[in-house]
């Protein structure tokens, strides 16, 4: 069971009139932005990832998203290489980078084996085709991204592991010369995760390459249907997923007593759902971004608006509680779901950094070790 901290560094100060005017993705001005507030506010950020591997998380992860105040991170492997002389221990995981996005993928390839190096093999690389909203930011087409992530993914792979120079001839990409300097620290390439909302495509693409599948933002019914489908394809395949092939995101907020926790949890879980997630439904799943399939399966569910903070902890979209509460919660969800990787979102919204350091000692110093000690 491995245990990583999970961080978007959302930007928690937004207009007076948001809730009536705004959405946090793809149109929100860039003036609601201060720069001087920005720079404590990265480097309190990074203060907290390098923290939890000081508490004995088995890894910290850094994300992409782009121009948004949801998580203020469009390029994480620059996160990832801020953290990566700091920590001398530790995983860092890039979950991950929206490969779909990328006009070059090669960089990728590049950036990604540079950070394997410096850490001596410490990398976990993530890909992700980004939310439908980002493809408004970036003006692509959806109707492409899964085709572009295919590509891009088949060029980086073999950028790792063929030596070259070569060619790569693709529908989206062409490059004459494929020859990166430096390779990967570990071989064949850095681990590679894939999360994901549960896509039927996705489900299955993971499965077939027997890239450990992490799940997001979803309800435990959901996560379950979710992995045993994940399960049912990897047997379709001849195999039987390792527990660490399946991986759950989970929003978490621990105090020392039950009322405490839903007391305070309550206005970050908001802050999260009906603020940071808030767009219109045609940002979240534009046209071309879903298969017919995958639309039932995803793009049917209700706008995280319609949900009140009693429906994100009953439906298990959320863990909040003492200690005791929680680590018996997880260990009973786990157990469920046969998971071997859990991403603790111990950051939520708009709590403080003393907020911030109390949760990750709490989840560190007594859910950890009870959760690990049943392995």
């Amino acid at each position: 069971m491995q245990f990583y901290f999970f961080h978007l560094m959302p930007w928690p100060t937004l207009p007076d009139d948001f809730d009536q005017r705004h959405a946090a993705w793809v149109d929100l001005s860039n003036r609601y932005f201060d720069p001087v507030a920005g720079h404590a506010l990265y480097n309190r950020y990074l203060d907290e990832l390098e923290y939890a591997i000081q508490l004995g998380f088995d890894g910290v992860c850094v994300n992409e998203h782009h121009q948004n105040a949801y998580g203020l991170m469009p390029a994480p492997n620059i996160m990832a290489a801020a953290l990566s002389r700091r920590l001398t221990r530790g995983k860092i995981a890039l979950v991950g980078n929206a490969i779909s996005l990328r006009d070059n993928p090669l960089r990728v390839a590049e950036e990604v084996a540079m950070l394997d190096v410096i850490t001596g093999g410490r990398i976990i690389s993530a890909f992700v085709r980004g939310i439908g909203a980002e493809y408004h930011s970036m003006s692509l087409n959806p109707t492409y991204s899964r085709e572009r992530f295919d590509e891009a993914h088949d060029l980086i792979i073999r950028a790792w592991t063929e030596p070259g120079p070569f060619r790569f001839e693709g529908k989206h990409y062409r490059f004459r010369y494929v020859n990166p300097w430096p390779r990967p620290f570990q071989s064949p390439h850095p681990p590679i995760w894939i999360p994901s909302q549960g896509s039927a495509e996705t489900i299955e693409w993971a499965a077939a390459k027997r890239y450990p599948f992490i799940l997001v933002y979803s309800s435990l019914a959901t996560i379950k249907a979710r992995m045993d489908g994940y399960r049912a394809a990897c047997e379709r395949l001849g195999y039987r997923p390792d527990p660490e092939q399946l991986g759950w995101m989970c929003p978490v907020y621990l105090a020392d007593s039950e009322a405490k926790a839903h007391e305070a949890a309550r206005q970050h879980i908001l802050w999260l759902f009906h603020k940071g997630l808030k767009m219109p439904q045609h940002y979240f799943f534009p046209p071309g971004y879903l298969t017919e399939t995958s639309q039932f399966l995803v793009g049917t569910r209700r706008h995280f608006s319609e949900y009140t903070y009693e429906d994100f902890v009953k439906e298990g979209w959320v863990l909040v509680g003492d200690p005791k509460s929680v680590r018996d919660q997880l260990k009973q969800h786990l157990r469920q779901l046969g998971a071997g990787l859990f991403l603790a979102l111990l950051q939520i919204g708009t709590m403080s950094h003393w907020e911030t350091v109390r949760n990750l000692e709490l989840f560190a110093q007594e859910v950890i070790p009870a959760v690990k000690s049943q392995d």
